[in-house]
């Protein structure tokens, strides 16, 4: 029979003739050139058998001893490996079978990234592992590296930790300030004024009592006052009272005992107050409230402690108070109709709102605003104001105040095919809206409280066209705020609460 071996033949000369010819023994002279290979470049290597026991290190190991405890190789060498280094895990490996190709190793010799591999025999059964050393001192040769995985898990742990804290405050009917200062858009005189009385009163313990027209901004101040005083860490609690039934409202303050009355919760249910504790507790619409509670809420405010419904204890809390209101209080007292004595409880740090009519000069800043805002919600191109409709805007009196100024440039910004929004689309709107007679661009009255700077300047008559008049109060601002900031632009844009581009725009367009 013809022979038909096709295996190589040693034949090709001296450098394939010591070669093995089979893939068993192709593969141990892999593992020994590999071995080789690891022992040479790493920083250190040592072996352990199947029970944990080293019984090998080879001689870049060795400078680690001394760190380990150990004065030669022959102390060390016999230990169990969890013995003679700390923190390690090797026995997992062992146990496991599975390999550990990159991880940090820190104990008394040092910080390193090592890997570690188990060893099998021929029944695929673990007979050891190996150790391998790749870098010390990782924190010099893997600064870069290291330093970016670090600034990672600290963002992780922030975000956990904030995640844990909304799930908290949100589970229990709370929620956490959602605006500051900066979010209140102006740099007119009023804007200027009620902000720099909202920032003391944010420094004090004492009740404020927000007061001002709807949609003036009240909400959004509670806010900025909680998130700048001491309490900015605890809950911030807010209560609609004209949004809750009288006959609920007992309950919605103070809490309820378990089986209070047929309905009542089994487990009971803590009151505002209590949800409050340690931080603020914001009454909006606090002219509202029936007279049947405003003892109450006076006893609560005077001795800090509530008595929930079915309940004969007295619960001790700790809030700071903010109310608001749109109504005339003081008429209230005078009518009857609000407890005199919780007025001046509540009326310790009042704060005047100012409404949209008393600070013009505000609106190009909060149509900026308001247009970025609408257009990031809607997922649109941000709406682009001309200067008539601009000043059409500023022309009117606003009943709505900031709230109907957002409802107008919302319509305008969906009715509109184009992110342009002139004039005649306002127009529209503004009829719609039920405003019959829209005020002349051209002939507008100064803003009551400023007729001497309307008239002052350069002389110029009040009935000048508004684009003009605005103008001028801009230029007026602006050169205020950079006075202001020394100026830095970045400053006086935060000044101005607007934005450093509408600044560059503004001092292209007014300067």
């Amino acid at each position: 029979m013809e022979d038909t071996d096709t295996r190589p033949q040693a034949t090709e000369g001296a450098a394939t003739a010591g070669l093995p010819q089979d893939a068993d023994s192709i593969l141990a002279l892999a593992a020994r050139s590999m071995f080789h290979l690891f022992s040479s470049i790493s920083q250190g290597m040592f072996l352990v058998d199947r029970t944990g026991r080293i019984v090998w290190v080879n001689e870049g190991y060795k400078r680690f001893l001394p760190a380990l405890g150990f004065s030669s190789v022959e102390q060390f060498v016999g230990h169990m490996v969890e013995e003679v280094i700390p923190n390690t895990q090797m026995r997992q490996v062992l146990e496991t079978g599975e390999a550990y190709l990159i991880d940090l190793l820190t104990n008394r010799a040092g910080t390193f990234v090592v890997s570690r591999i188990p060893l099998r025999g021929g029944d695929d059964e673990i007979i050891g592992a190996i150790g391998i050393v790749l870098f010390d001192h990782p924190e010099n040769t893997l600064k870069p590296l290291i330093s970016k995985f670090a600034r990672m898990q600290r963002d992780l742990d922030d975000a956990r930790r904030e995640l844990a804290t909304q799930r908290v405050i949100q589970g229990a009917g709370q929620r956490p300030s959602k605006y500051t200062f900066a979010n209140f858009v102006g740099a007119s005189p009023a804007a200027v004024e009620v902000k720099r009385q909202a920032r003391r009163a944010a420094q004090s313990s004492s009740p404020v009592l927000l007061l001002g027209e709807t949609g003036t901004g009240k909400e959004l101040l509670a806010h900025a006052v909680h998130a700048a005083s001491a309490r900015a860490r605890g809950p911030l609690v807010s209560v609609n009272i004209a949004a809750v039934p009288d006959t609920l409202l007992e309950a919605e303050f103070f809490g309820v005992v378990p089986g209070a009355y047929t309905g009542a919760e089994r487990k009971g249910r803590d009151g505002k107050f209590k949800l409050a504790d340690g931080g603020t507790l914001f009454l909006d619409e606090i002219g509202d409230m029936p007279q049947s509670l405003q003892a109450k809420l006076l006893r609560a405010l005077q001795e800090g402690e509530i008595e929930p419904l079915g309940s004969n204890k007295l619960v001790p809390f700790d809030a700071r108070v903010i109310a608001a209101t749109s109504c005339d209080l003081a008429t209230l007292v005078r009518e009857g109709r609000f407890r005199e004595d919780l007025y001046y409880r509540l009326n310790v740090l009042p704060i005047r709102v100012p409404p949209l009519r008393e600070r013009r000069a505000d609106i190009p800043a909060l149509v900026e605003a308001l247009g970025e805002d609408i257009g990031l919600r809607n997922g649109a191109p941000l709406p682009e104001v001309t200067p008539e409709a601009l000043a059409l805007l500023s022309a009117q009196t606003w009943r709505g105040n900031i709230r109907e100024l957002r409802n107008v440039l919302e319509q305008a910004a969906m009715r509109s095919d184009s992110p342009r929004i002139d004039a005649p689309q306002l127009e529209v709107v503004l009829r719609e809206a039920g405003i019959e007679k829209i005020a002349p661009v051209a002939a507008m009255q100064p803003v009551p409280g400023h007729e001497a700077a309307a008239a002052a300047g350069d002389g110029a008559s009040p009935l000048r066209p508004l684009a003009q008049q605005i103008e001028e109060l801009e230029r007026q601002a602006i050169s205020a705020a950079l006075a202001a900031s020394g100026g830095n632009k970045l400053a006086a844009a935060r000044l101005l609460g607007i934005s450093r581009a509408t600044l560059y725009d503004r001092l292209n367009l007014i300067v």
